[in-house]
């Protein structure tokens, strides 16, 4: 039996739906945000696991690294996609949304997206800091250039 699994991803916790091929809730539960916590609660099915599901979000790119390295069949969702299959669902709560996201990846009705390399998340931070470092040293030097000119204006 093949089983399909959501995961509707926050800061602190991870709602975990693990459905089968008919779309029958094998597992609902949640865990810490925290690979090997998800592992754990997927571990009696992840020999049979076809497609685990979240969406993208700040936590995407470790999480997805992660769960593949522990052998989870992870797929990143596209967040504006996802939103919107799961804007349909009566009651918004994380346990649904990971119902929603199990059922995605049972039909297939979803869009993955590419997660980049931890180097490139890593070098892209380093310039977006770097960009930030300049930009405040540019309104510090003009800072202190309007105060000496006013300094100067002053009789």
């Amino acid at each position: 039996m093949e089983y399909f699994a959501g995961l509707d991803v926050a800061m602190e916790e991870t709602a975990i739906c693990v459905i089968d091929r008919e779309g029958k809730v094998a597992l609902e539960t949640t865990a810490t945000t925290d690979p090997d916590a998800i592992v754990t609660v997927l571990r009696p099915y992840v020999a049979k696991l076809r497609r685990v599901g979240h969406e993208a979000g700040s936590l995407s790119p470790w999480l997805q690294v992660e769960l593949k390295q522990r052998g989870v069949p992870a797929v990143c969702l596209e967040a504006w996609h996802a939103r919107a299959a799961l804007a349909a669902m009566r009651n918004k709560t994380d346990k649904n949304d990971a119902r929603g996201i199990a059922q995605m990846m049972r039909v297939g009705l979803f869009r993955a997206v590419h997660v980049k390399s931890r180097q490139s998340h890593e070098l892209r931070l380093l310039l977006t800091n770097r960009d930030i470092l300049r930009r405040k040293c540019l309104d510090i030097e003009n800072e202190i250039r309007g105060a000496v000119c006013t300094e100067n204006s002053i009789p």
